[in-house]
């Protein structure tokens, strides 16, 4: 019988990690909630009508078709039987067990709303397709809805965005509203300019784009604040309802009207990796990330690896690169153990830089010493993004989709359902 190894999760850290498996002699099985594997640092694109929902997430089962010792099955897991080497799988309701030799747990992470989970509820985060499509529907939703509003002040809080969190994802949603207000839809109302939309860039910390650079830091925020988004730093969201926030800044509180709120602060690490961890007395942090051996291992079970988002490792941060180079790195140690090389090799990372986009033609990055700002950054942006997409027809279709939207003036991608809109005017009066 093939050594089985069972994967949690399809993201950046569960497919790197099938695909380096792909000529081991090995039996891989890929579990997953969705069908689809999700570029994530471009979702922000498909709420703002950039790219397609297809564009960022292809199906598992193509992407490794022609990968003959991977299969992949739909559902969710609700248990580890570290003991029995059993996942307990949920889907639609049936359940049933899998056995692995070597597991590697890469569930990922979900917004986090630090302890107010209600705020869910009108401003939604940004991790999923569904979040996604929920709020291209807000966002669309809100310009329609303003071009029936014959009050002028009801009007502007149609016409209000608001984005919780000055991360890359904040910069990159805030900076995209603000172009689509002020270019994409220009000449397409007519009872009010969109280019009049307010967007506004709220941050509980005194910084926009805390791990980056200072320069890069400024430069991020002078380039917002010249497309018109409003950025207000040390400012905590203490109070979110269907009409605006609550906030308070100094110790002073404070009112925004605004029907459109987006949340983009904070991640919380799957609460697998809670369930794993209690079994063995790890640690688990705030965030629920695990604490993890060097090599990714976890501790008194060096045949469950947790890796990415899931994984607490000398400070590593959550993003993309770490969870793609820990999912070949255990993809590795289980081919070299194969082959019988026991020795345990620690995790090494090697930080590719960091990147974010505030509009066509702006950006910022650094890459070791180097930093770069507009065009170039821009472009640098584009051909790593475009680099890292999975398969080639996501690739054409992105680059396609930018030709328009940059290029040009449009956004291809604009369609919002019936129930988006006008079940949400329902709903909110």
């Amino acid at each position: 019988m093939s050594h089985r190894v069972a994967i949690v999760g399809a993201g950046f850290g569960g497919l790197f990690a099938a695909r380096a498996l792909r000529r081991a002699p090995v039996d891989v099985t890929v579990v997953d909630r969705t069908n689809h594997h999700l570029f994530q640092p471009l979702l922000y694109q498909v709420a703002t009508g950039v790219l397609s929902e297809g564009d960022v997430a292809p199906a598992i089962r193509d992407v490794l078709r022609n990968q003959r010792n991977a299969r992949v099955l739909l559902g969710e897991v609700i248990d580890v039987d570290l003991q029995a080497r059993e996942l307990v799988v949920d889907t639609v309701g049936e359940r049933s067990r899998i056995a692995y030799d070597s597991l590697i747990v890469a569930a990922g992470a979900a917004q986090s709303y630090f302890g107010h989970d209600e705020f869910a509820v009108h401003a939604p985060g940004m991790k999923t397709i569904d979040d996604a499509l929920e709020l291209r529907g807000r966002i669309f939703g809100a310009f329609e809805l303003a071009e029936l509003e014959a009050e002028a002040k009801r009007r502007d809080t149609w016409l209000t965005f608001v984005v919780v969190g000055a991360g890359p994802t904040g910069v990159e949603l805030a900076g995209q509203i603000a172009e689509l207000s002020r270019r994409a839809l220009k000449r397409d109302y007519r009872t009010f300019d969109p280019a009049d939309a307010r967007v506004i860039l709220v941050e509980a910390a005194g910084k926009v784009l805390a791990p980056f650079p200072e320069p890069l830091q400024h430069r991020a925020r002078h380039d917002l604040e010249r497309l018109g988004v409003e950025v207000r730093l040390d400012t905590l969201v203490t109070g979110v309802d269907e009409e605006g926030l609550d906030v308070t800044r100094d110790g002073v509180d404070g009112r925004i009207d605004a029907r459109t709120k987006i949340w983009a602060a904070g991640v919380q690490a799957s609460p697998l990796g809670a369930m794993i961890a209690g079994q063995v007395g790890a640690t688990v942090d705030r965030a629920g990330r695990v604490s993890v051996r060097p090599d990714c291992t976890l501790p008194g079970h060096p045949e469950v690896f947790v890796i990415g988002d899931l994984m607490r490792l000398d400070g590593l941060p959550g993003v993309a690169e770490v969870a793609m180079q820990s999912g070949a790195h255990a993809a590795r140690t289980i081919a070299r153990r194969l082959r019988g090389d026991t020795r345990g090799r620690p995790f090494r990372y090697r930080d590719l830089g960091t990147m974010a986009t505030i509009s066509r033609f702006r950006a910022v990055v650094s890459i070791g010493r180097v930093r770069l700002t507009g065009l170039a950054a821009w472009l640098t942006w584009l051909l790593v993004h475009l680099v890292f997409l999975t398969g080639f027809k996501n690739r054409f279709a992105a680059a396609a989709n930018w030709a328009v939207a940059f290029l040009g003036h449009g956004r291809r991608q604009r369609t919002i359902t019936e129930r988006q809109v006008f079940a949400r005017k329902k709903e909110l009066g």
